[in-house]
């Protein structure tokens, strides 16, 4: 310790004076800043008390002014209060009222949606029942698509299906005697149907048979060359019948030099003229008429016109004849007729003297009945008989009494 300070010692004598009097100039100046440090933060003090004092001050104001605030807030709130009170009890009075008239409405509303939900359930069931009833029919008539397309899977059954339609078309446009059924021709072919003409002249020859093998190969086909092929069987088919009918049915004065090949369906007929047209100018060029169940029927119609004029032709005397007879009695009917109305002339004259008599009769009995009394000398210029007078008691006045005409 001892050696310590003693080398201290030697180390302050060895600096110099001058650096001893800068440092404490230094040491003065440090001394005095500390002091106006101080100073400054004992004024900064004071300062900040006054500050905080006066903030203070401003705080308790302040205060006193919301507690002023909030006594009057109280104030308006309680009024508000009141004020809310009153307008939600007339805002729940009123809300009460529209809800029961809501109410109201929405039972009306309901009543009215459950009658016409009522009345579209019945509607609805009717609707159904005239769907169940249609369904029925549906099915009814898919048992008899079905057993038609049994009938004409069948070649046998399909020809006889449409002869059976040709021979219904024939029957039901021509009266009996007019056709004839699987007729033998002279040359010992029988052809569906023949339709006898008016006037003596061959008869016409309808064939039902069609190939519908071919065409139904047609529909089959799968792809462009099955259907190409299929059509050209149908069409060697069709040239090959139609050269059979006009072999077999068109004779030299035993039928007509047109003959009818019957297609029993509009839809086989137009697609028919419509992609095979060489097929149908062949027919019409050996005078084979394709025909569709709509022709033929339009044909018949045309036959019966035509036998109808020739029945009418045929009985054109008879007719006159009725004629006369109906003239003859048409004169005698006339002149009855004036008779009657000379008759009926001469009794108007009579019931319109009879009526003039009834009115004198109406008027005089009538002045009867009110005791007229007249002067005995006093007669009416209409009375054609002398009046019979009666003395009354008196002697002053007569009743006078007029004979009836």
């Amino acid at each position: 310790m001892t050696a310590t300070s003693e080398s201290l010692a030697a180390s302050v004598a060895s600096i110099s004076p001058t650096v001893l009097a800068l440092a404490g100039g230094v040491l003065a100046v440090l001394i005095l800043l500390v002091i106006v440090l101080f100073l400054r933060a004992a004024g900064l003090r004071r300062e900040q008390a006054e500050e905080a004092d006066l903030r203070a001050r401003e705080s308790a104001m302040r205060m006193a002014e919301l507690l002023k605030i909030q006594a009057e807030m109280q104030g308006r709130i309680a009024a508000m209060t009141e004020v809310f009170g009153a307008r939600q009890s007339e805002l729940n009075q009123t809300i009460s009222q529209r809800l029961d008239g809501m109410s109201q409405r929405m039972n009306s509303t309901i009543t009215e949606q459950t009658k016409s939900t009522h009345e579209n359930l019945q509607r609805l069931q009717e609707r159904l029942a005239v769907i169940d009833a249609a369904q029925n029919n549906i099915q009814t008539l898919a048992k008899d698509v079905v057993g038609l397309q049994a009938i004409l899977s069948n070649k046998q059954t399909r020809g006889a299906f449409g002869q059976s339609r040709m021979e219904t078309i024939v029957a039901d446009g021509l009266p009996m005697g007019a056709y004839a059924f699987q007729q033998t021709l002279s040359n010992g072919s029988r052809p569906d149907c023949t339709i006898r003409m008016p006037n003596g002249a061959p008869p016409l020859v309808i064939d039902a048979k069609f190939p519908l093998e071919a065409w139904n190969a047609i529909r089959d086909a799968g792809s462009p060359e099955a259907a190409k092929l299929a059509g050209q069987q149908f069409r060697r088919d069709m040239e090959i019948h139609i050269r059979d009918i006009a072999e077999k049915y068109l004779i030299q004065g035993e039928t007509q030099d047109t003959a009818f090949l019957f297609v029993p369906s509009e839809s086989i007929f137009a697609e028919l003229h419509e992609n095979f047209e060489p097929v149908v100018q062949k027919a019409h060029r050996v005078r084979v008429v394709i025909v569709s169940p709509s022709l033929l029927m339009l044909s018949i119609q045309v036959i019966q016109a035509v036998l109808k004029d020739q029945r009418m032709r045929a009985q054109a005397h008879l007719i006159q004849g009725e004629v006369a007879l109906l003239m003859d009695d048409l004169g005698r009917l006339d002149e009855r007729v004036r008779k009657l109305q000379g008759h009926f002339a001469m009794a108007q004259k009579d019931i319109d003297m009879v009526v003039t008599s009834a009115d004198k009769l109406t008027r005089r009995g009538a002045k009867i009945e009110a005791l007229e009394f007249e002067a005995s000398g006093d007669i009416r210029p209409d009375d054609e008989t002398p009046a019979k007078s009666v003395e009354s008691r008196t002697g002053l006045l007569k009743l006078r009494m007029v004979d009836e005409e």
